[in-house]
């Protein structure tokens, strides 16, 4: 293998996001054939497309509903989200899929995946004034608390990996704390989950039944949940215009943390060595200055595009050649195929599987890009 996390997810071993796409495995027949057989091959890189993107991203809110908090305000602050998430010139629909699939696989409401556009505008190596750094805005004493490394030549808020795993880690524990309700947990996120108990405790009420939008707050904590409903509400308008989705239907890098094996000292050797780019990888991990790895005492943690795990090739002789003849069952095989939708499928990836393209799938099934599939419908897969 010679793509970057095709060399490195042997170490690392992250389970593939649930809408990313890969190459067919053949592990049970890789075990019965010495591994001095095997050929190395260019192994392809996972990919998530756009739209599906979207689709995991609605299908986790927890309040999918617009109302009148969606403030005009807050939705012409951040009307240049959807354009972000749409342009081709960003990391930001990477990042963005990353951390949508890292809320959702802690069960988290994936209004919490919209916190870094609040915070940071989905930049990695954003720095503040006041002292918060990072995609997540984490203050040195708040990202000590929540082990991210902070050491001398290396800034843990400025790793994607460490900052998300950690923030998702936090949110998760806020999340529990306020009996799910997700206004009160990220009131707790940007105020302090003592001051929160606090206000609930002088309003009288309980998180379970509480209603965040009375609670004795701090206007600024109270604006940020308006801001999320309202980047919530956005981006779900976005996708009822053709041209946005349109714009949405490429597909982009699929992310992984991995850690980074002894003996790499910088980027660019990682780079070169694992047939990847380079200048992406600064920009994703600008913890790492000027490209060079920092020792910090533990295993150093990078946010890379994860590559798929491709079947080897063999040397051994062709089978021959045999003439077939046709038989009553080839008929049969001439019916259209069908496909019956099982649990984390999507119109995406069901194509893919096809070798469709999503548009051909939904046509053929009277499905639009915003159609959401149950388990056990059945799909036609090719004409009739």
């Amino acid at each position: 293998m010679t793509r970057l996390a095709a060399a490195l997810l042997a170490l690392a071993a992250p389970a593939a996001s649930s809408f990313a796409t890969s190459a067919p495995s053949n592990e049970s027949t890789a075990a019965l054939v010495p591994a001095t057989l095997a050929t190395a091959t260019s192994t392809p890189a996972v990919t998530h497309n756009g739209q599906e993107v979207y689709r995991r991203f609605l299908d986790g809110l927890s309040e999918p509903e617009c109302t009148a908090d969606a403030t005009e305000r807050w939705r012409s602050h951040f009307g240049h989200v959807p354009r972000q998430l749409a342009s081709r010139g960003n990391d930001v629909l990477p990042l963005f899929a990353y951390v949508v699939e890292e809320v959702r696989a802690q069960h988290l409401p994936t209004e919490f995946a919209l916190i870094p556009f609040v915070e940071s505008g989905y930049r990695p190596g954003a720095r503040s004034a006041s002292g918060p750094a990072g995609l997540w805005q984490f203050i040195a004493v708040t990202a000590r608390n929540h082990e991210i490394p902070i050491r001398p030549g290396y800034d843990g808020r400025l790793s994607p990996a460490d900052s998300t795993r950690a923030a998702v880690r936090y949110l998760k524990t806020l999340h529990g704390m306020f009996a799910g309700d997700w206004r009160l947990a990220v009131m707790a996120y940007n105020a302090g989950e003592y001051r929160v108990f606090g206000a609930l405790k002088r309003a009288g009420q309980e998180a379970r039944d509480a209603t965040p939008e009375t609670l004795p707050m701090p206007q600024h904590t109270q604006a940020y949940v308006r801001k999320l409903h309202a980047l919530s509400c956005l981006i779900k308008e976005a996708g009822e215009r053709e041209t946005w989705m349109a714009s949405m239907d490429r597909e982009v890098p699929a992310l992984t943390a991995i850690e980074v094996p002894e003996g790499i000292r910088d980027l660019d050797t990682l780079a070169s060595r694992h047939e990847t780019d380079a200048a992406r990888l600064k920009r994703l991990n600008p913890a790492h200055v000027d490209g060079r790895l920092a020792r910090i005492g533990q295993p150093v943690t990078l946010l890379v595009p994860q590559a798929a795990a491709a079947p080897p090739v063999f040397m051994a002789e062709a089978p021959p050649e045999v003439d077939v003849v046709p038989t009553a069952s080839d008929a049969s095989a001439a019916a259209p195929r069908m496909h019956t939708v099982t649990r984390g499928e999507s119109p995406w990836s069901i194509a893919k599987r096809y070798g469709l393209r999503t548009q051909e799938l939904l046509t053929r099934n009277a499905l639009d890009a915003r159609s959401v599939l149950r388990p056990g419908m059945e799909l036609l897969i090719d004409e009739r």
